[in-house]
């Protein structure tokens, strides 16, 4: 995991112009579980600033931390007037809280050791965490399987396992199934926000190649790979992006 997590920095300008951002309908939620004004805000993980863009939007102060220099680039140049931290979730000093920590697809590449705990003593007392991301997925499902065949000589899978070992069909998934059981947070709820998008071919193997799954196979596999992924698709791919989040409040 830990290769896999710093891998993204090599495909940073990539990563900025592939991924999608995060609705408004999910600041909305977070805000209204809130109950109570947000002002501030501590983002783990932050990327290229995809998530930053829709907090800051909604007058919030971010202080958007990454460990990834590259990354962090990106974000800064989109972002310039953002308060931003170089350092992994880990190694953050613990001597101010937020109204709301959160992090958008980053946060199953922390160290669970002690995770909790850490968290906890970034999120004020009443205060928010928040985590949420967008597992990407072609709507078609004979496209999924094609593509898989497509992939299958090169990699058998390029999704990132559930750290905690929950099944996909169970009710509440990770880091759901972490909150519920950690003793700093409570009234832990799990939301999808339902999202399609149309995309050509080409961009969406444009988003595949800042999957870090792909981001680690040689140059001349990644590049086969890729080739027999576009030469299964047609030449618009609807996609599935709903949002998957989780909120907890700090007790």
């Amino acid at each position: 995991m830990g290769v896999r997590a710093l891998s993204f920095g090599s495909v940073a300008e990539a990563y900025e112009r592939y991924r999608p951002g995060y609705p408004t309908e999910l600041l909305e939620l977070v805000v209204a579980y809130a109950g109570a004004p947000i002002r501030t805000a501590l983002e783990i993980g932050a990327g290229t600033g995809k998530a930053t863009r829709l907090f800051v939007q909604g007058g919030i102060a971010v202080t958007a931390t990454e460990p990834d220099p590259a990354m962090l680039a990106e974000l800064r140049r989109h972002l310039p007037n953002v308060t931003t931290v170089q350092a992994a979730f880990e190694d953050l000093p613990l001597d101010s809280a937020y109204d709301l920590v959160y992090s958008a697809a980053a946060l199953h590449w922390t160290n669970p050791d002690g995770r909790w705990d850490r968290m906890a003593a970034l999120v004020r007392p009443g205060g928010v965490f928040a985590s949420f991301g967008v597992p990407i997925q072609l709507a078609d499902p004979d496209l999924t399987e094609a593509v898989r065949a497509a992939r299958a000589p090169f990699l058998d899978d390029d999704g990132v396992p559930s750290p905690d070992g929950t099944p996909a069909d169970h009710p509440m998934q990770w880091p759901g199934t972490e909150l519920q059981q950690s003793e700093w947070f409570t009234d832990v709820r799990q939301t999808v926000i339902p999202r399609r998008i149309t995309m050509p071919a080409a961009d969406y193997i444009g988003q595949l190649s800042t999957v870090s799954a792909y981001v680690l196979l040689k140059p001349a596999d990644r590049d086969e790979v890729f080739r027999r992924i576009l030469h299964v698709l047609p030449e618009t791919v609807e996609l599935n992006a709903e949002v998957h989040a989780h909120l907890a409040h700090r007790r």
